[in-house]
């Protein structure tokens, strides 16, 4: 059986190898082709995960959190286009989905006329920008069902269907 960390600063992927109870060497043979040493470096921040070892944690952790983190705090390119979404509980993330398209219904009519001639003029930029946040709220929580979906199905909470 290995240690347990006292380390106080510890990050995601840690954090979420230790829900599940795994040591580091228990999570390098759950996770197969990411040895005990590497999830060491990459615990430390000594080294950056690379995308497959983080669908690998994801996975072997039962952590669907894992890949949007990764994507919206060290990928460069999902640092720009992913928005940040977080596990948290249905009646919420139902709420702030409705809410999210509810917003949209009522820009519908405005990015429609923006967009009809394909351009977007200066007086049209302001709103567009407007519009585009609203898109990118309703983006993440769309990404915040899909997680809770995802986690359920991982601990079993999604009942069969009748």
């Amino acid at each position: 059986m290995g240690k347990r960390s006292v380390k106080e600063n510890k990050n995601v992927y840690q954090l979420s190898r230790e829900r599940q109870g795994f040591s580091r060497e228990a999570a390098g043979e759950a996770l197969v082709h990411v040895s005990p040493e590497r999830i060491e470096k990459i615990e430390s921040g000594r080294s950056a995960p690379h995308p497959d070892e983080v669908l690998a944690m994801e996975q072997g952790y039962r952590d669907p959190e894992l890949s949007n983190y990764y994507c919206t705090h060290e990928c460069p390119i999902g640092m720009k286009y992913t928005p940040e979404a977080r596990l948290r509980e249905l009646p919420q993330l139902t709420v702030e989905l409705l809410s999210a398209l509810n917003a949209m219904q009522e820009e519908k009519d405005r990015l429609i006329d923006i967009s009809v001639d394909g351009r977007v003029n200066d007086f049209e930029r302001r709103r567009f920008d407007a519009i585009l946040l609203k898109l990118t709220r309703l983006e993440s929580a769309i990404r915040g069902v899909r997680i809770w979906i995802e986690h359920a199905a991982q601990s079993g909470k999604l009942d069969e269907a009748e």
